[in-house]
């Protein structure tokens, strides 16, 4: 028996937007706090999964806090650092 598994990408939850999710946004209302993630493993139905723009848009209401919990990859080319 063979089995085949297709990972689909995660698209962005804003109406509209047709580019791949790569952040997952979380947030609790009673403590007025947003965090932006890394794109989580598994499609949370209590969050919501944006793209790299709309992350980078993001504005949250007027006193509630953003963090931003991303982890940072710097990727150099090599080119570029040869002096």
């Amino acid at each position: 028996m063979v089995t085949t598994v297709f990972h689909m990408a995660r698209q962005c939850t804003r109406q509209g937007c047709v580019h791949r999710a790569s952040v997952t946004l979380t947030y609790q209302y009673a403590r007025s706090l947003v965090w932006l993630d890394d794109l989580s493993a598994e499609r949370d139905p209590h969050a919501y999964d944006l793209c790299e723009q709309h992350a980078g848009r993001l504005k949250p209401p007027s006193g509630w806090h953003l963090e931003d919990r991303r982890q940072r990859v710097h990727v150099y080319d090599a080119g570029r650092l040869a002096g």
